[in-house]
């Protein structure tokens, strides 16, 4: 038997969560096949098997595993089991149906979003117009009822939790994950150690819109990815951090830390929980370097294949929450960073625009930051370039006004 250990991952890592097995029980495994996912507080990471062999497993899915436990076995002496080989039959004939079918067993009948139900039940929601998604199902495979359909007549405007009854008073628990442990501690942890202000302002999206609709299908061409928001956000963030640096910076101990680079986290939600996966250098980088770099962390985070490095060393974090409607909000600060920006729904809104009214795309920012290192000057200078940076996106190649630099002013 070959032994199976849960692997170290880092010096500060000292137990993970096992997720799931990816190979049942008894399972003929190949040598290096996943065999089991496993989350730490940081990333969630595979392990493999050894050798090839059947699969003994010595934990459940949910267990919380120290580093070094055995995790499973592996019997290499087994021997793999050939793939049996499946002849052609001819098909059966299904025998007719009965005439004298009950109504409870009558055929299903497939309604719209494909919900099924008996005969009289589909003849209801048919005559009725009732929706049959505030229909809660009580039949066999999710079935829709007769006695279904009239509830749902007799409530209308009424529907439960998908799976539970009208006027529920039930209670689940659910065991936190080591992800959900973490965010929790480090939230509180920011809330509590940080002189946390934040500053809003607005910027006017239009000329970025424009420049998307103009070059998108260029920019797909020439370089096989989007031409999104984040890169001219994370361009504009980049260019002002170097120039008000505290921004960029950490408190250590009595001493503060600046950083001459802009390695930006970039908020990602996953169904586990908030992950913040980095783009390393981003003021070296071209905008299309930027958006590749973005698609790729946020595959690893929505298929859980980030690493713990993916996920260290950022120095400056955006957010968005526009993805998700959110107007205006204040983003908490990913310690030991200083600052985090939130980025916001774009809104049309009636602008003073040289004295006229005119209806302009519209977009709340808002920075949060540490008070014990940025001044009010700082932060709000800070947001004020941003601003500027975005709109006129002509800045962000040289950071400076083209005529300005022509000028020598």
């Amino acid at each position: 038997m070959i032994e199976i250990k849960v692997p170290s991952i880092g010096e500060s890592i000292s137990e993970v969560t096992l997720l799931k097995w990816t190979k049942k029980e008894g399972a003929y495994v190949e040598r290096d096949e996943v065999i089991a996912e496993l989350e730490s507080e940081k990333a969630t990471f595979e392990v493999n098997a050894e050798k090839a062999g059947t699969l003994q497993q010595l934990a459940a899915e949910g267990d919380t595993l120290l580093i070094g436990d055995v995790m499973a076995k592996i019997d290499e002496t087994a021997v793999k089991p050939e793939t049996p080989v499946v002849e052609a039959a001819a098909p059966v004939a299904a025998p007719a149906a009965s005439k004298a079918t009950s109504a409870s067993q009558a055929p299903v009948i497939a309604v719209a979003n494909d919900i099924k139900a008996t005969p009289v039940a589909s003849a209801i929601i048919a005559d009725k117009k009732v929706d049959p998604s505030n229909i809660q199902a009580s039949g066999v495979g999710g079935k829709i009822m007769k006695q279904d359909v009239l509830e749902a007549l007799s409530h209308p405007g009424k529907k439960a939790f998908a799976g539970v009854e009208l006027y529920s008073r039930n209670t689940r628990q659910e065991k936190m994950s080591s992800l959900r442990k973490t965010i929790s501690r480090r939230l509180v942890e920011s809330k509590n150690t940080t002189a946390m202000l934040t500053t809003f302002n607005e910027v006017d999206m239009g000329r970025i819109m424009e420049i998307r609709k103009q070059f998108k299908d260029k920019f797909k061409e020439s370089h096989g990815v989007n031409l999104g928001f984040m890169s001219f956000f994370a361009k504009a963030c980049a260019i002002a951090l170097g120039e008000w640096p505290s921004v960029n910076a950490y408190i250590d101990g009595d001493q503060i830390l600046y950083h001459d680079y802009a390695d930006i986290s970039i908020a990602v939600s996953t169904p586990r929980g908030l992950t913040v996966p980095v783009i390393r250098n981003v003021e070296s980088l071209s905008m299309a370097e930027i958006e590749k770099e973005v698609i790729v962390l946020a595959g690893k985070a929505r298929d859980s294949k980030l690493t713990a490095e993916d996920l260290q060393g950022g120095t400056f974090t955006i957010t968005n929450g526009g993805v998700f409607g959110s107007l205006m909000s204040t983003p908490i600060i990913n310690i030991p960073q200083s600052a985090i920006l939130g980025m916001h729904k774009i809104q049309e809104r009636p602008m003073a625009v040289n004295g006229q009214v005119q209806i302009r795309p519209m977009m709340y920012l808002a920075l949060s930051y540490d008070h014990r290192i940025i001044d009010g000057r700082e932060s709000v200078s800070f947001l004020v370039r941003v601003k500027e940076l975005l709109e006129q996106p002509e800045l962000l190649l040289m950071g400076k006004d083209p005529v300005k630099t022509l000028l020598e002013l």
